[in-house]
């Protein structure tokens, strides 16, 4: 049983909080049973470490059962070292230490994609992690994030995925023109996300066509250079009296139309 809060384990693993420790070790943070659970069901190669309260652990036996199917021991924790070693409040008693696994730009858009999703200076966390997850759901091939766009292994990012950085390739670090010019590479439409844009409603018939979709910042959207490089934009319409949509909804709601004209044309 690991006991002590301040031992230089724990130390090592609270350490992933920060930017600067997750690129020098090339390891990020899960914390509570969704994660380790998807993790362990999609990805346990890249696990290194799970901890959990035996409480936890008597709560949450499918995390026993697939740590003991993957071949994972469990180092059991004290709640106050479960507590010092996570990002949250209430971590729920496991978390677990895991290799970043990121899929290079080239893999991406050799596969052939028919949806994915590229981030353009995304800065706010759960609006990356509900990105992605949104992808997954939406069945896109991958999500490229620029090198402006937020770490994907932030805990916050990877709280907001609710697993789905596992199920869904994400690249890192990628310069948005070698992603655009990569997706043309890969016979893909670029779509960009902009209140300026155009009718969304009028263009749905295209989005059956291989599209990458394109967002940009929460608060200034995409810089004209970034627009230049797309072969169109399109605006979401407003119906009601709000002022705007939150990005992450306007981009769940871009990738699942996408989805949608794809599936309805049999692709």
């Amino acid at each position: 049983m690991l006991e002590n809060p301040r031992s230089p384990r724990v130390r090592a693993v609270a350490k992933l909080t920060k930017r600067a420790a997750r690129q020098e070790t090339g390891l990020f943070l899960l914390e509570g049973p969704q994660s380790a659970r998807e993790a362990l069901a999609y990805r346990p190669d890249t696990l290194v470490e799970l901890y959990a309260t035996p409480t936890a652990l008597e709560k949450h036996p499918d995390v026993r059962a697939g740590a003991d199917e993957a071949g994972i021991e469990i180092v059991f924790a004290s709640e106050a070292v479960i507590d010092a070693m996570a990002d949250t409040v209430t971590p729920q008693g496991i978390v677990a230490v895991a290799r970043q696994s990121p899929t290079s730009v080239r893999d991406v858009f050799a596969a052939s994609p028919r949806l994915v999703a590229i981030c353009e200076e995304v800065r706010d966390p759960g609006n990356l992690g509900t990105i992605i997850r949104a992808a997954d759901a939406a069945g896109a091939d991958a999500v490229v994030l620029t090198g402006r766009t937020v770490d994907p292994y932030n805990p916050k990012v990877v709280r907001a995925t609710t697993g789905s950085l596992f199920h869904v390739p994400v690249a890192v670090g990628v310069e948005l023109s070698t992603a655009i010019e990569r997706a043309h590479g890969a016979g893909m439409r670029v779509v960009a996300a902009d209140v300026g844009g155009g009718d969304f409603l009028a263009a749905r018939d295209r989005l059956a066509e291989p599209t990458a979709w394109l967002f940009g910042n929460e608060a200034r959207g995409l810089d004209d250079d970034a627009l230049a490089l797309a072969d169109d934009a399109l605006r979401l319409p407003i119906f009601g009296k709000a002022e705007s949509l939150n990005l992450a909804t306007a981009a769940s709601v871009c990738l699942y139309e996408t989805a949608f004209a794809q599936r309805a044309a049999g692709i």
